[in-house]
């Protein structure tokens, strides 16, 4: 993984992930992905644009906006924001990593992990 990442929680207990500053606006969209199914269609959209099937994928869901290429995605709020910040790129090859990485963590995604399970 070429971006470290790590995960807190939002005071009423919401998991969060954090990634470095370059590429922070990829984590408004990967929050958002709520189950496993929708990672996974996520997934299989990354994989059939690096595979050729797609040139190119755009997504806009709930508020960013990501344009999958073969080599690289960015992530964006200009669709919703007058002043938004700058696009940001990552290699869809990691955003492909990290979609799976939060994947993972989607059953905990809503524990409060001081109370006892």
């Amino acid at each position: 993984m070429s971006y470290s990442y790590s995960f807190t929680r939002t005071p009423s207990g919401r998991l969060l992930i954090k990634l470095p500053e370059e590429v922070a606006l990829f984590s408004d969209f990967i929050e958002l992905i709520a189950t496993e199914e929708r990672a996974d269609e996520f997934i299989s959209i990354v994989d059939q644009v690096m595979n050729g099937t797609h040139d190119e994928f755009e997504i806009l869901f709930n508020a960013p906006t990501v344009v999958i290429k073969p080599d690289v995605t960015s992530v964006s709020l200009a669709d919703i924001l007058d002043n938004p910040p700058p696009e940001q790129y990552m290699e869809t090859e990691e955003f492909r990593k990290l979609i799976l990485v939060w994947k993972e963590k989607l059953p905990i995604r809503f524990i409060n992990e001081d109370e006892e399970h």
